[in-house]
């Protein structure tokens, strides 16, 4: 009978044993995969804005260049290598590039981009379609990398008989002098040659230059289109608004319907749709002849 407990305590010894060593085991890689479960759950991807005009290249908005096909797959980032905010094929001076997506990675760099002077600048976006042109004011650029994005898609006075570029160099950043006095000077000298003409109500700049025995030169219209030439050829009573109309740069009329802001004059920072052509009944137009 002694025997027998005996080695009944020990079958019972060695089955609690077990037990233990189960439960610890079991213990060891329940806290395993909580861990491994934790760490995924609350992993953070923080998701890049990104262009699209290219076919091969893209630039993020943290100042990356890379090939599209690198691109990583969640967070649309370009991998974080090769020199942030490059300006490869840019030209500092004039602050032009010949690549869309270079362009917007120098822009985004700090040093040559005010984003306190961005995110202060106006957008001028349409909002009916009962005018030939639509005047407002309503909101500002979310970020360096929207006003990039935009601006450096063209420039219309890199243009030449509308439909094609002086040289490679024509995707540009630089600040509007509408947003600052200190180009007004150099923008005067850029008129060198220019007859700057104020024309009738209703009227087109080529009908305007044709009665001088001029033409009008389209690649000036992006010129005048600062609210520093408007104001010294134009009264500009209603102040200076940016707008959207290919009659721009231009005045309204003093009689016009009150929701078009008369004795406000015009300019435009979609400077691509700007033409000699361009008119409306409620303005009168500022027109480079020569």
């Amino acid at each position: 009978m002694e025997v027998s407990a005996s080695a009944s305590r020990r079958r019972n010894n060695s089955i609690c044993i077990k037990i233990s060593l189960l439960i610890l085991v079991i213990f060891h890689f329940s806290s395993t995969i909580t861990a491994i479960r934790k760490d995924v759950g609350f992993q953070i991807i923080h998701p890049c804005k990104t262009t699209v005009q290219g076919r091969y290249l893209l630039s993020d908005d943290n100042g990356y260049v890379c090939n599209a096909a690198s691109v990583n797959s969640r967070s649309r980032c370009c991998p974080q290598r090769g020199e942030k905010f490059s300006c490869h094929g840019c030209n500092l001076l004039s602050q032009c590039c010949n690549s869309y997506e270079y362009c917007v990675s120098c822009c985004l760099n700090p040093a040559l981009i005010s984003k306190e002077q961005v995110l202060k600048m106006k957008v001028a976006k349409p909002t009916t379609a009962n005018t030939h042109h639509l005047i407002f004011w309503p909101g500002t650029y979310s970020s360096v990398f929207d006003y990039c994005a935009g601006r450096c898609r063209h420039s219309s006075e890199s243009v030449v008989h509308e439909n094609a570029y002086i040289s490679d160099f024509h995707h540009c950043f630089s600040l509007s002098s509408n947003s600052s006095g200190k180009n007004s000077t150099l923008t005067e000298a850029r008129l060198s040659g220019i007859n700057v003409v104020v024309g009738r109500q209703g009227e087109s700049c080529n009908s305007v230059c044709k009665s001088r025995g001029q033409s009008c030169v389209p690649n000036k219209l992006v010129v005048l289109n600062s609210c520093d030439i408007i104001q010294k050829y134009m009264s500009c009573k209603g102040s200076c608004l940016a707008s959207v109309g290919a009659d721009q740069p231009a005045e309204v009329v003093y009689d016009a319907p009150v929701h078009l802001n008369p004795g406000s004059c015009l300019y435009t920072e979609t400077q691509s749709i700007l033409s000699c052509d361009g008119l409306h009944q409620h303005t009168r137009r500022l027109c480079p002849c020569a």
